[in-house]
């Protein structure tokens, strides 16, 4: 018994249900893009502020290291010549009295009679620092008596954002350590946002920042890069803040240096469009005796 006649032709996919397979592949594909850019841009913000946490901890961490090493060696220590021993622990400008026995008082908020010609410059200061000392006393190149250096810090206005510079150059014999530094100066942690004024010129973009972030900037007002203690001539206590001090408020006095740093990522969170900010804390404390 035959089997009637099959028909040999197969039904296939009709245009809309390709259309339709079509539009959920591309819906599919879209999301998982969208979803990799998402990532991708959640990455690199990380990444960012993982970048700029490392740099801005490697130079507190200098800086601390220079702070402790401050005062240096005292005159005692050597055969006398002025380049081979520290004058004073920190050091300002022949104008405001450098070297000792002239002085000069650390003031805040741009207070204080340690301020030089350069506007907006004062050494010790809450964004400018000038540490005298030898930091490499053991090296082999310049024993028995190495010379002492003057290493400082200053914030200057760059752009986009402030950057915290350094320099290093060696005392010299009846020299200034504000005019022998100024030129000296390299960039050492950048994107600062620890003030918008830098230097008597106002950075909108860290403006921003400060309003963007009330509980890091209180009322908007500027975060010291560094602050002091200095030795209190009376105690108890040991040591007291130096701008609520009188006879002991100078930069030889100083035994210790609050440092604050805030640092910017340069891109801003994927997500909320805000800016990302790192804020460390280090304490240095010279362990040299007073000259």
């Amino acid at each position: 018994m035959k089997s009637g006649p099959s028909d040999g032709h197969q039904r296939g996919f009709t245009l809309i249900e390709l259309l339709v397979a079509l539009g959920i592949f591309l819906v599919i594909t879209g999301a998982a893009f969208t979803l990799l850019g998402t990532s991708q841009k959640h990455y690199q913000t990380e990444s960012q502020v993982l970048t700029s946490f490392q740099e801005a901890r490697l130079g507190l961490d200098q800086i601390v290291r220079d702070v402790n090493d401050a005062g240096y060696p005292p005159p005692t220590f050597t055969d006398g010549t002025q380049i081979d021993s520290a004058s004073s622990p920190f050091a300002w400008s022949i104008g405001a009295g450098y070297p000792p026995p002239g002085s000069c008082q650390i003031g805040t908020n741009g207070g204080g009679t340690c301020s030089t010609a350069t506007a907006g410059d004062a050494a010790p200061g809450d964004f400018d620092l000038i540490i005298e000392t030898n930091a490499n006393p053991l090296d082999p190149s310049c024993l028995p008596n190495c010379p002492v250096q003057w290493i400082r810090y200053q914030l200057q206005n760059t752009t986009p954002l402030p950057t915290l510079m350094r320099g290093v150059i060696g005392k010299t014999n009846s020299g200034d350590p504000d005019t022998s530094t100024a030129g000296n100066l390299v960039p050492f942690v950048q994107n600062v946002v620890n003030t918008q004024v830098v230097q008597n010129v106002s950075n909108p973009v860290v403006a921003q920042y400060q309003a963007a972030y009330p509980g890091i900037f209180p009322g908007g007002a500027p975060v010291p890069i560094f602050q002091y203690t200095c030795d209190n001539s009376a105690p108890p206590p040991q040591v007291v803040p130096c701008p609520s001090t009188v006879a002991d408020n100078s930069p030889a006095n100083i035994r210790d240096v609050i440092i604050t740093l805030i640092v910017s990522a340069p891109l801003p969170d994927a997500t909320t469009g805000r800016p990302r900010l790192v804020t460390l804390n280090g304490r240095g404390r010279r362990i040299n005796p007073n000259q």
